[in-house]
């Protein structure tokens, strides 16, 4: 039976948030003396792919020129190779011919246009090259690229040095305002600079006055061949969190060396590639290694920038405010929201697409050598390929379905100026995403239900609530375009799992929206990416159980669950909170954990447990998993689910009773999409089928946001 149609208007934010008052420390502008930023905003640096094509310059000119458009004060360029050994990957961008300069001139005149500055990334990979040409300071192999690197001699190094010069030359002669240096994350400099990796005994190695030696004459022949007119960040691993990495004593060290070889600005990094600590993943607090930054920017006269898990106004008002840092960079938040600086500027704080640092479509995607994008905005890096224009003659469309699919074809849509209606059969939007927020260390997908419930009701949206949908409301609505968003339900193991009806039994559906408890010991059926977020979510120290919280705090869109505080963050991963560390690279050891209950993760295939999860998260989860106590099981079949527990047989072919009082089933999801014409019907509307109801799989938010977006930009 259909449900009340609801034309209510759905929550937003509080008016304080909405209403912000202009942030007075972003907004101050910073003297270099030579040229001043505008604000404090940085747009850090980012490979996207289009770096290394000449043919896709026109395409990264127009990434950029969005960007700076939208206010950010100043913006660095993905990783530009000096030299061929300093590839990323073969054949990739660099700057070493006055053919380069030509194609660079198309992204700086395209940022100056919009009263913008640009600063080119040099960038030298080492030993994280993917060729084999790779160098290093000794030959140590990386744990996270193919190839053994072979050490530098010192006239490659002098040349090398040469070869940074003539790169920041020809980047001036391109037009840039400066060049980064690119020296943490584990790439050549921070190579040398570390006694993991440099293990010279020549005037390049030693203590740290030899190895900082390559970094300081690379500054200062850069210095010597762009003139004082000319901005040099230098990006400096603050904690290596590596074994064997420096101590805060040498990075202080360095860190004066720098300003007196002649850099403008000192950059923050935080850990290598190859660190066994996340630095930039969803569950690592905001603003969590700012402390390093304001201990360095103690010891020095320039300004300093604070980087890593800052993503909002208030957060990086605060760390300025606090005089941790002089100015702020961020990098993906300009992949979510090219806007960012504007909408700051202007009050609209509620109307920014937060980053959620899932790195599903940026990091990875680099990692598997695709173009990066953004999961929450699928424009990023296809701004002249995905195009929201203004549509000729508006449309009557409606949305059915208020998951992210959904809520993206209508904003997307709504913005084209289309009339449209959205129906979702729940009193809550969000669809799977609800499930994906209450994880602990994924608060931040809150945002992003947020950022579209703001958004909809800008653009005029109409959201009908408790609304069930069918074929004959759609007739009779006569609307040209029918968006079919109705996502996926859990699959259930019921007439396939005896005693799967038990009440014990209940799916991660029903646990993640609070209608159901579980008890001390728990198995989880399906070790996916949502296996491994329930597993997280039972046995994870900080959060609030859901029935604890009640509906109606998770149905309002300006709630926040708090995030794990810093300090336990550190202690749990092992990071040091002392901002004067002497341990190696930061690193002290993790306390011990005690679960919070007893977690059994299982699949049927063999292998290792999430061997598919993404790069760059799914070793965290593993991580996570292991260090509080759940028991992996890979290669069992499931036999029975009784009162006392689940019974299954191992891979020795041997049955076993697992004592549980829940079984929470994570076994994949099933579309839902009856609402879609059969063959032979001929209905008015013309229909789309998006997101999950179009495909089911794992919470692919990344999928069915692009799918809402490029459907809505064709109509």
């Amino acid at each position: 039976m259909e449900a009340a149609a609801t034309n209510q208007s759905v929550p937003t934010t509080s008016e304080s948030q909405q209403q912000n008052a202009s942030y007075p420390h972003i907004f101050k502008p910073l003297d270099l003396g030579h040229t001043t930023l505008k604000n404090r905003i940085v747009m850090g640096s980012m490979h996207t792919g289009l770096e290394d094509r000449f043919y896709n310059y026109g395409k990264l000119a127009a990434y950029f020129a969005e960007r700076a458009k939208g206010g950010v004060a100043m913006m660095i360029t993905g990783g530009i190779s000096p030299n061929r050994e300093g590839w990323l990957l073969p054949a990739g961008g660099t700057m070493n011919r006055k053919t380069d300069v030509i194609n660079h001139q198309r992204v700086t005149r395209a940022v100056h246009k919009h009263d913008s500055k640009i600063v080119m990334q040099i960038l030298h990979s080492g030993r994280y090259g993917y060729h084999p040409f790779v160098v290093s300071a000794s030959a140590i192999k990386s744990p996270i690229a193919p190839f053994k690197p072979r050490q530098m001699s010192i006239k490659n190094i002098q040349s090398t040095v040469e070869d940074y010069a003539r790169c920041a030359k020809l980047a001036r002669q391109a037009g840039y305002d400066g060049v980064e240096i690119m020296g943490s994350e584990g790439y050549l400099l921070n190579q040398f600079l570390s006694k993991r990796v440099n293990k010279r005994t020549d005037e390049y190695g030693g203590d740290i006055h030899g190895r900082m030696k390559f970094p300081l004459e690379t500054v200062r022949a850069v210095r010597a061949a762009v003139g004082d007119d000319f901005i040099i960040i230098f990006r400096l691993s603050m904690a290596d969190l590596v074994p064997e990495g420096n101590v805060m004593d040498e990075v202080i060290t360095v860190a004066r060396a720098l300003e007196e070889a002649g850099v403008s600005i000192i950059n923050t990094g935080i850990g290598w590639h190859e660190a066994r600590v996340p630095t930039i993943v969803t569950s690592v607090p905001r603003a969590a290694f700012t402390d390093f930054t304001a201990e360095i920017k103690r010891h020095v006269s320039i300004p300093v920038m604070a980087a890593n898990r800052i993503n909002m106004p208030e957060t990086a008002e605060q760390v300025l405010a606090e005089d941790q840092a002089d100015l702020i960079q961020m990098a993906r938040p300009f992949l979510a929201d090219a806007d960012w600086v504007n909408k700051a500027r202007n009050g609209k704080t509620d109307r920014i697409n937060t980053c959620i640092a899932c790195n599903q479509a940026c990091l990875d995607h680099t990692f598997e050598h695709k173009r990066s994008t953004c999961l929450v905005n699928p424009r990023a890096c296809y701004e002249t390929e995905l195009v929201y224009n203004k549509a000729k003659k508006p449309k009557k469309v409606a949305v059915v379905g208020g998951g992210v699919a959904g809520m993206s074809a209508a904003t997307v849509a709504a913005t084209r100026g289309h009339n449209v209606t959205l129906f979702e059969a729940k009193d809550i939007l969000g669809g799977q995403f609800n499930y994906a927020k209450v994880i602990p260390g994924k608060e931040e997908f809150f945002e992003t239900i947020r950022y579209y419930i703001n958004e909809m009701q800008h653009q005029g949206v109409t959201v009908k609530l408790n609304t069930k949908v069918t074929k004959e409301m759609l007739d009779k609505g006569k609307f040209d375009h029918v968006i079919i968003a109705t996502g996926v339900v859990p699959r259930s193991l019921e007439g396939k799992l005896e005693g799967a009806e038990l009440p014990h039994v209940i799916s991660y559906a029903d646990l993640l929206n609070g209608t159901a408890t579980v008890g001390d010991k728990v198995a989880v059926i399906g070790a996916g990416g949502i296996g491994f977020d329930v597993s997280e979510y039972l046995t994870s120290k900080h959060g609030q159980p859901l029935h604890e919280l009640g509906e109606q705090t998770l149905k309002d869109p300006s709630y926040r669950p708090k995030a794990q505080s810093i300090k336990a963050w550190r202690e749990e991963w092992g990071v040091t909170l002392d901002t004067d560390y002497q341990s190696d690279g930061g690193l002290q050891k993790p306390e011990p954990i005690t679960p919070v209950r007893q977690v059994y993760l299982m699949q049927r295939t063999k292998g290792r447990l999430g061997a598919g999860l993404n790069k760059t998260t799914g070793w965290v989860h593993r991580a996570h998993v292991k260090s509080h106590g759940v028991m992996q099981m890979a290669g069992v079949q499931y036999e029975k689910v009784t009162a006392e527990g689940i019974w299954v047989t191992n891979p020795q072919g041997q049955s076993q009773l697992l004592r549980v009082d829940t079984v929470v089933v994570c076994a994949g999801q099933e579309s839902v999409n009856d609402l879609m014409p059969n063959v032979g019907d001929a209905p008015d509307a013309e229909y789309h089928l998006i997101g999950g109801a179009k495909l089911a799989a794992e919470l692919d938010a990344k999928r069915a946001i692009r799918d809402g977006a490029e459907v809505a930009a064709q109509i």
